[in-house]
């Protein structure tokens, strides 16, 4: 009998089952594929790897812009696959070692539910008192495009480059994944078009920044069009051809491509998990809903992370963990943190509680600071000027609603945005901290004082 079952060893799992195990419960982690889940092996990692090669191979080819002249960088796809693997293997086998030596018993093989507080794995049976949900998601499809390896293909044979480069690339979804994607194999040489079905690329983002990285976008060579639905597409002699129309309905267009990414969100895997069995309830979806505390309608049944509910990031499952974890210990224990989200492109794009217009749905009243990269010592020395800091905050009180960025650094900048927001800091409280310079960090307290009238560095346009 065990304290804690984790099923799934994914970035919520195995931070569930090493804090579970750190406050001395007997733990066991149930892993059915490899260690580390979709984010270390398919997704967040091995994608940010070759994004780093890619921006690698773009900046080498601008660096004559400054006096540092290359020849043509060759590339050798095969190395690179290798690079990304080794990248992968380090981490994989180092949350491996965390689990076994925080004394967490890795389990392998699928889980199934026999009852509340019983699993079966592979004709073995495995009884805890408290079980956690951590089993993820898995690509989305859509009618005339499901995935064949070979002309449609999901973002997990998409990190295979070294099968080569399409000449021309069709990208179904402007979302996260999409987006970084085309980032990617433009700038390996493909010709990528992006459809969108909605009005914009990144849905729910705040739409002034959206603009510039969509501008930014086909500054690179990626066509985006939006408010555009892909219906279907038949093999040619060369390649593809690919139906798409209006989202609004009209008239047909055709595109020739190479290959396809569908890239149209993600669903989570909850089927197969014997949930029946266990009382656990999922919604129309299949999400499985749970408390602020992570708990299930089940009573010490848990889920976490893509399995639970959108947004399905790497971090908020993370989170979930610990929660889930130190509740199952009989610790006090909610959800209730701003979640940072963020899009790997060039430039890089986060952002942290409301949008403006969230803000006014809601009936506040907002003031608005905005600092352009152009105005950045720090960016202009990066040669990376695109983009803007934005941060949101009530008029009434200058409590700061949401901070959100397009430009360089932006994924390691929104930390700082997300700990005030925690802190309930105002935009006032950014504005004084005493920030270094030159940095990229500088744009946050300088949109900060521009929302109230006194940045030094642009004119304070009313």
């Amino acid at each position: 009998m065990y304290d804690l079952i984790v099923i799934g060893t994914g970035p919520g799992g195995y931070h569930a089952a090493i804090r579970a195990a750190q406050l001395g419960l007997k733990t066991a982690a149930i892993e059915a594929g490899d260690v580390g889940g979709v984010c270390l092996n398919v997704g967040c990692i091995p994608t940010k790897a070759l994004l780093h090669a890619a921006e690698t191979l773009e900046q080498a080819r601008k660096a004559a812009e400054f006096g540092l002249v290359y020849a043509e960088p060759e590339r050798d796809l095969g190395k690179m696959g290798r690079w990304r693997d080794k990248v992968v293997k380090k981490l994989t086998g180092g949350v491996a070692n965390l689990l076994k030596g925080n004394g967490v018993e890795l389990i392998r093989g699928f889980a199934r539910f026999k009852g509340p507080h019983r699993l079966e794995v592979d004709g073995s049976e495995f009884e805890a008192k408290k079980i956690i949900i951590a089993t993820g998601s898995r690509p989305a499809t859509i009618p005339g495009f499901e995935p064949d390896g070979e002309n449609v293909l999901t973002s997990t044979e998409m990190l295979r480059v070294e099968r080569g480069v399409p000449g021309r690339l069709l990208v179904i979804g402007g979302g996260v994944i999409g987006l970084e994607f085309a980032s990617i194999y433009s700038r390996l040489g493909s010709r990528v078009t992006v459809v969108e079905y909605t009005q914009q690329i990144l849905p729910g983002s705040d739409p002034e920044l959206v603009k510039l990285l969509a501008r930014s976008l086909k500054k690179q060579g990626v066509t985006v069009k939006t408010s555009t639905r892909a219906v279907g597409y038949e093999p040619l002699e060369d390649g593809l051809r690919v139906t798409l129309e209006p989202a609004a309905g009209g008239d047909a267009e055709t595109l020739e491509a190479d290959r396809i990414l569908l890239a149209v969100g993600r669903t989570p895997v909850s089927e197969g998990l014997g949930l029946d069995a266990a009382g656990v309830k999922t919604d129309e979806r299949g999400f499985i809903p749970t408390s602020e505390s992570m708990e299930t309608n089940v009573p010490g049944v848990y889920a976490i992370g893509d399995v639970t509910r959108p947004p399905l990031l790497a971090h908020k499952a993370m989170k979930e963990g610990l929660v889930a974890a130190e509740h199952a210990a009989g610790r006090p224990a909610a959800f209730d943190q701003q979640i940072p989200a963020v899009v790997y492109t060039q430039p890089e794009f986060a952002s942290v509680g409301m949008t403006e217009a969230e803000a006014r749905e809601k009936g506040i009243e907002v003031a608005v600071g905005r600092f352009p990269m152009s105005a950045s010592g720090r960016a202009l020395t990066l040669q990376q000027t695109e983009g803007m800091v934005k941060v949101i905050a009530d008029a009434a009180n200058d409590l700061l609603l949401g901070v959100h960025i397009l430009g360089p650094g932006a994924s390691d900048l929104i930390a700082e945005a997300a700990l005030a927001l925690e802190m309930a800091a105002t935009a006032e409280d950014l504005a004084l901290t005493i920030h270094p310079h030159p940095t990229l960090s500088e744009n946050l307290m300088e949109a900060a004082e521009n929302l109230h009238g006194r940045a030094i560095h642009i004119l304070n346009k009313r």
